[in-house]
């Protein structure tokens, strides 16, 4: 509590400018979340985005499974959303990165990934939870490093050792003196900053996306008084249309991360030279 009661704390609901006090900014402290059930002292909990994860998945393999159930030749309104949705991964993402052949076989991940991001953006703007999933590190941490382990694994299987070794490094005898630099550019890289950057991209995005929204949603609140009353018409535009960009950006991420994922596979199974 404040020592003096007649100051209004800058996080309360009620603060409104020429109030006598602070904006209300967004920090680190609006991507804490007390644990819904469980001890956070004790790391064994369970917060809001486990919950939002959790119905995610739920909701993902809920809609699937209800346009699938019962397939038909002329397909419901349901079964063409979700065949629009898989077909476009798989021919616009998978065969034109991978191929046909050799990613066939890689398309129900692709599709699981990329609609798992996208619904734990879309959080974001859906009333009530209001919250991207992947704005919290750890999420798109545990995506990157399962394709990361993938990618490794697939190396090793198509290459072996010393294929597996050519192709992190980027051997190229033809680079002559400076091939030992290279490859230890290309070493740290791939097997250092590649899965860094996969996952901090998705974060960061989602991070800032869900910061500014924060920013403009307050900023109208908080202005909501007075002659600041103008302005907050003009914040409470800039929400909306930051939601609709957010949108946009949601979609895009998602996209980008499976596109990414493809591109390491294909690197994987690609014959070295």
């Amino acid at each position: 509590m404040s020592a003096d009661p007649t100051q209004v704390l800058a996080f309360e609901t009620d603060c409104h400018i020429f109030d006598g006090c602070g904006f209300p900014a967004p920090g680190l402290h609006s991507f804490l979340f007390e644990p819904l059930w469980g001890d956070g002292d004790s790391n064994v909990y369970f917060n809001k985005t486990m919950l939002l994860a959790l119905l995610g998945s739920i909701v993902i393999v809920g809609f699937f499974w209800a346009a699938f159930r019962k397939p038909k030749v002329v397909p419901g309104k349901l079964q063409m959303v979700a065949e629009a949705g898989y077909d476009f991964i798989r021919r616009g993402v998978v065969y034109e990165t991978i191929g046909k052949r050799e990613g066939e076989k890689y398309v129900p991940l692709i599709v699981s990934l990329f609609f798992f991001v996208w619904m734990m953006n879309l959080w974001s703007i859906i009333p009530l939870a209001q919250f991207p999933v992947t704005a919290i590190i750890s999420y798109p941490a545990v995506l990157a490093g399962v394709v990361y382990v993938l990618w490794v694994s697939l190396t090793f299987k198509r290459h072996g050792f010393v294929g597996f070794f050519k192709n992190v490094t980027g051997y190229d005898k033809s680079l002559g003196a400076v091939l030992p630099l290279a490859m230890l550019i290309e070493f740290f890289s791939n097997l250092l900053v590649r899965p860094f950057t996969h996952a901090v991209r998705l974060f960061a995005n989602m991070f800032a996306g869900h910061t500014l929204l924060l920013l403009f949603t307050i900023a109208s609140w908080y202005l909501l008084n007075g002659i600041g009353i103008a302005y907050a018409g003009v914040s409470f535009i800039m929400t909306i249309v930051m939601t609709a960009f957010e949108l946009f950006i949601q979609a895009l991420q998602a996209y980008v991360f499976v596109l990414l994922t493809c591109t390491y596979i294909q690197g994987a199974l690609a014959e070295h030279h």
